[in-house]
């Protein structure tokens, strides 16, 4: 037996849940999960299935049976092997909470991706990816060789094969190029205050502003800056008797967990790019355990 996950977006109409299972059911597939969401302003649908096929029928041949339903829907769809590890290169620059919490969770079992390498414009955390058997590229960035610097990252995700990028706190600016190159493939974390504080030392800032909650916040990367679809928040509450340092030390911690759920998602094919915004199942109840993160 092999498993399957299906996902499919289109315009939503009449008879199309009707046609997908019940193709699988005449290719001898169990369907195990199925979520679905109709967006009453886009009119648009939204779906994923997993399935199990008791005849063990190949991935192509999937494929090449469901394209008559995909064509009567206009469908953007896909079928995935659900042992299929996700190629990811992880970026970082000088805060390494995310990029370390992201390695333990692959190291433990808990994100089954295949990381392929990290880049970063420093050399922080050479000897901590390089211990974890993993490809590290110090690609350098300055305002003169930029370009340069995108081209060689572009290099790595092309050879690699790399299907999502992941910002573990890497603090450069991509341009729209790379962007619409990589348009839902890039997932960047940041921190989420109100009031806003930017440029340095934000949270020191929120300190002085007696901020009470800290945020943060995961989306996919467009050019506008961080105002990507958003895949993943949380908040932590902050009380009076807490110093700028605690300030800190809890948002690496949202931080890290916001970012590790929303790659969760989307390499489990959870998560569905709707115009500004997302449709995020959630993980099955069946799945809970094998899928529950932070």
């Amino acid at each position: 037996m092999k498993s399957y996950v299906l996902t499919v977006s289109c315009k939503s109409t009449r008879g199309i849940v009707a046609a997908i299972t019940g193709y699988l059911a005449e290719e001898g597939c169990y369907i195990t999960d199925s979520s679905q969401f109709d967006d009453m302003e886009t009119g648009l649908f939204f779906m994923r299935l997993t399935f199990i096929s008791q005849e063990g029928t190949s991935l192509e041949t999937l494929e090449k049976g469901f394209e008559a339903v995909k064509v009567r829907f206009g469908m953007e769809s896909a079928i995935r092997d659900s042992e299929h590890r996700m190629k990811v290169l992880l970026m970082v620059s000088r805060f390494g909470h995310c990029l370390n919490d992201l390695l333990y969770r692959w190291k433990i079992g808990a994100l089954p991706i295949e990381i392929v390498g990290v880049v970063s414009n420093h050399f922080e955390y050479q000897k901590v990816v390089v211990n974890h058997d993993i490809p590290f590229h110090h690609i350098p960035v300055t305002k003169a060789n930029k370009a340069q610097a995108e081209a060689r990252i572009m290099d790595v995700v092309e050879q690699t094969g790399t299907e999502l990028i992941v910002l573990a706190r890497y603090m450069q600016i991509l341009s729209d190029s790379m962007c619409q190159k990589m348009s839902g493939k890039i997932i960047n974390i940041h921190h989420s205050f109100l009031p806003s504080f930017k440029g340095a030392n934000p949270y020191k800032q929120a300190y002085e502003r007696g901020v009470k909650l800290i945020g943060a916040t995961a989306h996919y990367v467009t050019a506008d800056l961080d105002e990507g679809p958003i895949i993943e928040q949380d908040i932590a509450r902050i009380t009076h008797a807490q110093s700028a340092e605690d300030y800190v030390s809890i948002g690496r911690d949202v931080e890290s967990q916001v970012l590790a759920r929303a790659v969760h998602a989307h390499i489990h094919n959870r998560t569905f790019i709707n115009g500004n915004r997302t449709v995020v199942f959630p993980a099955s109840p069946g799945s809970y355990a094998s899928e529950r993160m932070g």
